[in-house]
């Protein structure tokens, strides 16, 4: 209940690391990025928010494209249709509904995924989710689904997402999948080998929140940043986080709420549940982050 509470009030109150500086209108930005928050099936907002951003911008998805909202598959082919101008990276949402494509898990009972599953082309579009990254560099930007471990740099975070990448491409994905799934691989060791390294590297880019100064995942806490378990914080506060040079462009986190801060842009606001759509212009500087919003129907309920 007070994880719903404080849901609320995050959708209710700008945050606190939002510079006041921020537009929240388009500005002369045609050709510069744009990274866009989850979508989770929300093909109406999505529609909603380009209409708003520039028509020729290149666009960043933060990854859980479907599941949870009414329209997975629009959604989905939404962003395929956008072509070269958009590029998504994998999130929990996307990396599980291609294990249950694959037979390897079942569906839970909150997904939106039989569109998907039953259209004349779904072959192609698990295959298209397949072959999409699990971290992308642009420039000073590192663009993954949840966060990084603090001992990965980012040319790291690449290599590694690198290596689970060939895994999804390969002829042996469903098996792959069948296997990489649990709360145990909750930290890093450089002599990790195998489906135990592919473990923590998967749950760390799509399912980090919280984690120890020295890196364990807590892999259960789902609310925002006052219910911290004793011994953990946010990924991204941990000292020494060698991934400080860089921006990190993230979602994931809905209860966190819009997090823009200069090494951090969190962009989770909660369309599914109620909340928003959020788009930010991946400028350089700090200040000049355009911030575009569009209002979400709530398609999911948070007490069901």
């Amino acid at each position: 209940m007070w994880a719903v509470l404080l849901l609320v009030l995050l959708f209710d109150r700008p945050s606190p690391d939002i510079p006041p500086t921020v537009s929240m209108t388009a500005t002369d930005s045609t050709q510069r990025p744009f990274a866009i928050g989850d979508l989770q099936g929300c093909a109406p907002s999505l529609d909603a928010l380009l209409e708003r951003l520039p028509p020729d911008a290149p666009l960043y998805f933060v990854g859980d494209l479907i599941n949870r909202g009414p329209a997975s598959l629009e959604t989905l082919r939404q962003v395929i249709a956008l072509g070269p101008r958009a590029r998504t990276v994998l999130g929990n949402h996307d990396i599980h509904l291609l294990a249950v494509a694959a037979g390897v898990r079942k569906k839970g009972k909150s997904d939106t995924l039989d569109d998907i599953l039953s259209a004349p082309d779904s072959d192609e579009l698990i295959t298209f989710l397949r072959h999409q990254p699990l971290a992308i560099r642009e420039n000073d930007f590192l663009i993954v689904h949840a966060g990084v471990l603090p001992q990965w740099t980012a040319s790291q975070v690449i290599d590694l997402a690198r290596e689970v990448e060939s895994e999804l491409r390969g002829s042996n994905w469903q098996g792959f999948l069948a296997d990489i799934f649990g709360n145990a691989a909750d930290r890093w060791h450089d002599s990790l080998r195998g489906i135990e390294r592919h473990r923590v590297i998967v749950n760390a880019l799509t399912r980090l929140r919280f984690c120890s100064a020295d890196g364990v995942m807590d892999l259960k806490t789902k609310e925002g940043l006052g219910e911290a378990p004793a011994g953990v914080m946010p990924w991204f506060d941990v000292p020494g986080r060698r991934t400080a040079d860089v921006t990190v462009v993230c979602g994931h986190w809905s209860t966190l709420g819009l997090v823009i801060r200069p090494n951090l842009m969190a962009l989770d606001t909660g369309c599914v549940w109620g909340g928003k759509l959020t788009a930010a212009l991946l400028a350089s500087e700090p200040d000049k982050r355009t911030i575009i919003q569009v209002d979400c129907p709530q398609y999911c309920d948070p007490l069901a």
